[in-house]
């Protein structure tokens, strides 16, 4: 394995949530496109790291000015996140080892640690299998009976939000979004794909605040995370959790 990772950033979505008149990677979040804040979260943790953008084939907002990465490719995203992960895996085929690490992290979590996200590179270094950062839930879960109303509440005890970055071996994942695809699965994310060979991929605790920008309300409360984030440490580190 090279020293320096892969980063994969699917950026192809429309973001038909936001009701906005551009996708959410471009929306404007304390000055800046949200796009570009993610990015140099990911440069700050890992300089040399070789990016590949997933981008819409007829994206007309990007601006590669804000890509601070030597190393990086443009790849058209796919239908799905599964899609535009598998096309960065293809794009670099003949480059990849499968050993590599490959990093895939959500265009649209600008608010992403960089300490987590070195402390994460560090983990999945030694690790086979590979891993997710994620945060263990907090609050009561509720399953629904189809009809709007509780059906059960849920034990909360070893539930997870899974967060990203997901990072796995390059031959490994490409063999589980292939497999995932050829039995006509719903892949959701890296960790689920991986998970369905029956492997268990490693939590590693990270930042709560390291929130996935989907509603219009979420711009907002990620601009105020951003400034307590540049004011000092203000989240309280994972506590009652290990990385299994």
């Amino acid at each position: 394995m090279s020293g320096a990772p892969w980063l994969v950033v699917p950026a192809a979505g429309r973001g038909r949530r936001m009701s906005a008149d551009r996708p959410k990677q471009y929306l404007m979040l304390a000055g800046r496109p949200v796009m570009a804040h993610t990015l140099a979260r990911l440069h700050a943790a890992f300089p040399a790291a070789r990016l590949c953008l997933c981008l819409d084939a007829d994206d007309a907002w990007f601006d590669p000015a804000w890509v601070p990465f030597a190393d990086w490719r443009r790849v058209v995203g796919g239908a799905e996140r599964a899609g535009s992960v598998a096309n960065a895996l293809a794009a670099v085929a003949g480059e990849a080892a499968d050993d590599d690490l490959v990093l895939v992290h959500d265009v649209a979590r600008p608010c992403v640690g960089v300490e987590d996200l070195r402390r994460l590179g560090e983990v999945l270094a030694g690790e086979a299998v590979g891993g997710l950062l994620a945060a263990p839930v907090a609050d009561t879960m509720k399953r629904d009976d189809g009809s709007g109303r509780v059906a059960t509440t849920e034990p909360r005890d070893g539930l997870w939000h899974a967060l990203t970055p997901q990072g796995f071996r390059y031959g490994l994942l490409v063999r589980a979004l292939a497999e995932g695809v050829a039995e006509g699965r719903a892949i959701t994310d890296e960790a689920s794909a991986v998970e369905a060979l029956g492997l268990a991929p490693r939590l590693v605790a990270g930042r709560r605040d390291n929130l996935k920008i989907t509603h219009p309300e979420d711009l907002a409360l990620a601009g105020m995370i951003l400034a307590a984030q540049a004011s000092g440490p203000t989240a309280e580190a994972p506590t009652g959790a290990t990385e299994r």
